[in-house]
């Protein structure tokens, strides 16, 4: 069994909402990416997970974890299997999308700064387009492609958590379940992933990983913790 966690809500999402909120064209934000802090609903948001993993039956709980290294994703992952007497490592491929010069701009600002960029990405698409100095979908997938050809996320006898960043889990969707670029774009215009959510897929008897649950939040829900789901970086120009 494997779950995809997307992180707690974080600094950097409230500073986006808050952005939005006044069309501002940056975030404030006066830390890097990868030390983007949870934000206090964001800690209540992990720990309410955590006490959903501690509830599941004995030979049910996750066993195993694996996050991305950047604090948001990795103070969750502490967070969320506090007590189970796993060991949370990490691995860089799977970090945030970099999205370059885009980096703490909201999409006002990108079509104020980058119109021929705004452009660009309307011709090629959300999955397709690099933004400059970052990545694309495309380059996502191929490391999370290079992720589970050494890891596998198959893990015999282990139930595997792993903890990474909105577009991560959308493109591991794209991976695991052989989608299209159109069927991930559909997935992906009807349902944005909250924060603290989990996917999750189960081994079907051919050893294969087949999904069966999609951004579950009920376990915020039953802790009364706010249900969040602010994108974690720049949005499209």
């Amino acid at each position: 069994m494997v779950w995809l966690v997307r992180h707690g809500e974080s600094t950097g999402n409230v500073a986006d909402a808050q952005a939005q909120a006044i069309g501002a064209g940056r975030l404030e934000l006066d830390v890097r990416d990868p030390d983007v802090p949870l934000s206090d609903t964001g800690r209540a948001q992990a720990e309410a997970l955590g006490r959903h993993f501690a509830a599941l039956p004995e030979d049910q709980r996750p066993t195993a974890v694996l996050s991305s290294p950047f604090a948001r994703a990795l103070t969750t992952a502490q967070l969320a299997t506090a007590g189970l007497g796993v060991r949370v490592r990490t691995d860089e491929r799977l970090r945030e999308r970099d999205f370059g010069a885009f980096d703490g701009m909201t999409g006002t600002g990108i079509r104020e700064h980058f119109p021929d960029e705004a452009r660009r990405r309307d011709l090629l698409g959300k999955f397709y387009y690099r933004p400059p100095g970052g990545e694309s979908w495309a380059d996502v997938a191929l490391r999370l492609r290079s992720l589970l050809a050494t890891e596998g996320l198959r893990h015999d006898c282990e139930r595997l958590v792993v903890v990474a960043h909105q577009a991560v889990i959308m493109v591991f969707r794209y991976v695991l379940e052989e989608l299209t670029e159109q069927e991930l774009l559909a997935v992906d215009r009807d349902e944005r992933v909250a924060n603290a959510s989990f996917t999750r897929y189960e081994m079907d008897d051919a050893g294969d990983l087949r999904l069966a649950e999609f951004n579950v939040v009920d376990h915020l829900v039953a802790a009364d913790e706010d249900v969040t789901e602010e994108p974690d970086a720049a949005p499209r120009p």
